[in-house]
């Protein structure tokens, strides 16, 4: 596992989310850890095909999630997630994985992306516990934003 694959991604999330958000996130600590996935959580998984394979899922508990929706709508408060709050929280992680993939073409990496799937149990989500490289976005007043990097090669 490289962790020169998640550093595209951090930076494009601290952009996207500084912009999108409103808020500058801080960078926790980088660490490989066994990714569980737990209820009450969003999960945004982005597949990555070409010179890296694999996923790119965020991960952020449902309560970050209606904070960030609400900041993507101009501050109105959303209280619960539906279409359009899924609609919102997919696109964030289409223009994080978007931009991190030009960042990838730019060091010649070549990698496509898929649409991202955004789930909303850990059943749905369908994997299975594994070991990423993983790092948090610290948002103030707003809670945590986790990458995890699932990559093969």
């Amino acid at each position: 596992m490289n962790a020169e694959y998640i550093n595209p991604f951090l930076e494009s999330a601290r952009v996207v989310i500084e912009q999108v958000i409103q808020v500058r996130p801080e960078t926790g600590r980088l660490g490989i850890k066994d990714v569980k996935f737990v209820e009450n959580y969003i999960w945004i998984q982005i597949g990555l095909n070409g010179q890296m394979n694999g996923d790119i899922v965020f991960g952020l508990s449902e309560e970050v999630a209606l904070k960030m929706i609400s900041a993507m709508m101009g501050g109105y408060v959303i209280s619960e997630i539906d279409d359009i709050g899924r609609s919102a929280i997919s696109e964030l992680g289409n223009m994080i994985s978007g931009n991190a993939s030009t960042m990838l073409f730019n060091q010649g990496v070549r990698v496509d992306i898929t649409p991202p799937k955004v789930l909303h149990s850990a059943m749905s989500a369908g994997f299975s516990a594994q070991k990423a490289l993983t790092i948090p976005l610290i948002m103030d007043g707003i809670g945590e934003l986790d990458i995890q990097v699932l990559v093969a090669s």
